[in-house]
This record gives structure tokens, sequence and C-alpha cells, in this order.
């Protein structure tokens, strides 16, 4: 490939006697990863059933890579169950080292198409609220559909510009997450068709809006709370400067040691800010990865701390928390215990809005917490969201299908099953179709014949 002669010279002034390991790497073969849903399944036993070799990204618990030559995650069943993410082992870095915990409220304020965002609502376990933001209302939905395939389902997917969701969230999150759009200088070696990008849009061109970004950012951290800002680029404009542009406006931020691994690189620091060192950058030739930044800050606790905010008073009340009987008689099925006073009816859709984030006015949302179902007619049809946030012993009707059986991909596929050797003669209703023990979707059952219910949009192709 013809890497271009002025990137050249920029990477050679940056690693100075690592550059020749540098452009070698160009020639050796890029790595395909995925990161095992920790939400749904434990990473080692997992690893262990899924039916090609994988190897594990060693800075990254629950990531591994696999050849391509040899295997085709994404036409496995086990993907169509959510429970890994397909992800380049370097991009696994940031929302791994930024370390969401249950029970926080965690941002991604550049979100899509999912790839960190995942990572983090599988870290809160389904407590707390992760808010996913992309500015792209396409982009976002593509965002909503990775999440709830992840089964994630105490969420905010919004479609708003930085700044103004840090008017109305001041001071509210735990983590904040901002994967800053970039030049992509790290993903050349992977993608060499960005290099004719990068010429038509140089990486200054990027610096504006990484700064905006990292203001509006740093504004929604509460005090003791954590900044995590990443790009795929190596230029130090967009990474060390955005930093240190950073603790030049904001006083109250500074710079936290990352989780060490062996491969990593540390920043490179100016003479009159050495904590840059404190950055990380990932590099081809030192690692089995692509080109990665990161750097997390933390803001400092005041000494009198004010009062928490949550945003303003949400409008949207659940009252009594009264809800349709078909949907009432559906859920109370379901072994969970579900909060009234967090349901939430919009037209003919019912949620389970997160709990300790209120819905926001004037936020534009393409989804409000976990989508339960629709009502129509006095009838409740459960979601594919619901179907992939519960685990099959939450159901007391599965029809359990192996990942071999021919049946599970005709499913996948949107065909009508016969399921008559499975379940019993005189089983009706809906239910909770599962591949190996995790679901998939729901099918509504009458004789021994499923009527698939699995949601269109996400067939098998």
């Amino acid at each position: 490939m013809q890497i271009p002669d002025t990137f050249r010279e920029k990477m050679r002034e940056l690693l100075g006697g690592e550059y020749p390991a540098w452009e070698e790497s160009f020639q050796n073969k890029v790595h395909s990863g995925l990161r095992i849903n920790r939400r749904k399944a434990d990473p080692d036993e997992l690893k262990n059933r899924i039916p090609f070799s994988l190897e594990p990204v060693p800075w990254i618990d629950n990531g591994f890579s696999y050849d391509v030559d040899t295997a085709a995650p994404s036409k496995h069943p086990y993907y169509y169950a959510g429970l890994y993410y397909l992800q380049e082992p370097s991009a696994m870095t940031p929302a791994d080292r930024l370390g969401a915990k249950p029970g926080e409220l965690v941002l991604d304020l550049c979100a899509a198409p999912g790839g960190k965002a995942t990572e983090l609502g599988a870290r809160l376990a389904g407590r707390g609220v992760l808010v996913a933001n992309d500015i792209s209302a396409s982009r976002a939905r593509a965002l909503l559909k990775n999440l709830e395939l992840q089964g994630i389902g105490n969420i905010y997917v919004t479609s708003e510009e930085p700044a103004k969701l840090a008017g109305i969230f001041p001071e509210t999150f735990d983590r904040v997450l901002i994967d800053a759009p970039c030049s992509g200088e790290g993903m050349f070696r992977r993608e060499p068709q960005m290099m004719q990008f990068w010429e038509e849009r140089p990486p200054e061109s990027y610096v504006p809006v990484q700064r905006s970004l990292i203001l509006s950012g740093a504004a929604m951290v509460k005090p003791g709370g954590y900044l995590m800002y990443s790009t795929c680029t190596f230029d130090w404009e967009e990474d060390e400067g955005a930093i240190r542009f950073l603790l030049h406006e904001r006083s109250d931020m500074e710079l936290c040691d990352i989780a060490p691994y062996d491969g990593f690189h540390e920043g490179f620091a100016d003479a009159d800010l050495p904590e840059l060192k404190k950055c990380v950058r990932i590099f081809p030739h030192r690692m089995d990865g692509e080109g990665h930044f990161l750097a997390l800050l933390r803001k400092k606790e005041r000494a009198v701390e004010i009062q928490e905010h949550r945003g303003k008073k949400s409008p949207y009340r659940a009252g009594k928390g009264v809800i349709p009987e078909a949907a009432e008689e559906f859920l109370s099925e379901i072994r969970r215990e579900f909060k009234r006073q967090r349901f939430y009816i919009q037209g003919e859709q019912l949620y389970y809005l997160p709990e300790g984030l209120p819905v926001q006015p004037g936020v534009r949302y393409l989804r409000t917490g976990l989508l339960l179902g629709s009502i129509a007619k006095k009838r409740f049809e459960p979601s594919q969201a619901l179907a992939m946030n519960l685990r099959m012993e939450e159901y007391p009707r599965c029809i359990d299908l192996s990942a071999e059986d021919s049946r599970t991909v005709k499913y996948l596929k949107g065909e009508t099953l016969d399921v008559s050797d499975v379940v019993p003669a005189r089983a009706k209703g809906y239910h909770l179709v599962c591949v190996d023990g995790f679901p998939l979707g729901w099918g509504k059952l009458s004789g021994g014949i499923l009527k698939n219910k699995y949601y269109a949009g996400w067939r098998w192709q």
C-alpha cells in the first residue's frame, strides 16, 4: 500500500527509532476480534463453547482475536444471541479502562455504532443508567440495535448536540466516554482507503470539533467522576493536544494513570506538561491491534460538595403504575421484579424506565429504557428487546434449540417451525426461543407449530 509521504515524515518524527518497525507492521496481518458480552455469559466458559479458534487479547479480560480466513462469527447463532460483539482489539481498550461499575450513571457521548457503549452497558449489569448519544440520528438507530441485541435495557439512546446535553446534564455522570471523530490514522493499516480521506480532510480540520467535545464531556462529569478521551489516530494535536487544551481550560480536571500493559506506549509529553506521559498510545508494531490513543481524567472533588444534579424534573411519570391487563398478565409470568413506578406508556408502546436519571424535556430520545412490548386491541405483544434482555430461566415457556439444529437458522430467517418434538402436545401461546440456553426472540405456539415472531429487521440474511 502507498503511504502518503507527508504522513511518513510525520510518523518518522513522532516515533524516532521505532519508525522502521512501525512501517514494517503494514506488511503484517491485521487482527480481527470479538468481545464476549459479560452481561450474558462468563468469558472463560463461553470461549470454550464457541466453535472456532480464539486467542485471548492479553490486555482485555473478555477480548479475543480470531482468524478471518477460518471463522465467520457474524454467521453463527451466538452472534444473534448477543453473546459477543465484533470489535478490533485496540478499540476495546477505552471502555475497558474507563471501568464502569454497576449502579453508576455513564455517558457515551459519540457512541455509534456501539462497540464501546455495549461494553459500558454490560459492565453496569442492569443497574444504573447508560446514556448513549450520537449526533447522527441514522447512526444512533444502528447504535440502538446493537445495544438491544446485546440485551442492555437500562439505557437512554439520544441524538443530540453534545453542547446541548452539557446544558441539560451538568456534573451528572460518574463516567463519560468520548471516542472522538478523528483523522483515523491508526486505521490506515486495516483500511487503506482511509488514506485518501486523510489527504482530503487533514487532521487539523478535526481539532475544533474534538475540543468542543472534550469541554462538553468534562462539563457533564460530576466531581470525583472520570472522563475517558480516545481516538484512533496518531496525530499529536488530536491526541495529547486535546488533553493539554482541556487541562488549560479546566483546572478541576487531572490526568490519571491507566492500568498498564507491556505493549502500551506512554503519551508524548511537551516540556511544560510532563504529565501527558500518563496518556496511552497503541501502535501496531508493539501490540496485536491497530492505532489508538486514550487518556483518563478525573474531575477533582470540592471541599464543599454541591447538591448532586440529576437533571430537571421529568414530565414522564407513570402515576400509579397502572398498565393494561394484557401486559400485566404477561409480565407477571416473568420471574423478575418490576417496579410499577418505572412503567411508561407512549402511544401503543410500553417501556420500563431506568432508575436514577429521569427523562428530560427537550432531548431527542430514540429509546427511553427497555421496550417491553406493544399494546393494541387489548393484546400485548412482547418486544424483541425484552427477549434479548431476559435470561432463559426467567420465562416459564422456552424452546431451547442447539446451534447445530437446522431450525435455529430457520428461526433467525423468519420461518415457521415444527417443534412438536421438543414441546408438550398441548403447549400454546408465546414461547421464548433460545439457542443453547440463550434467548433469540419470541414465537407463538399452537399445535406444535411455532409462528415466528423474530424481529424482521434483524433476520439472518
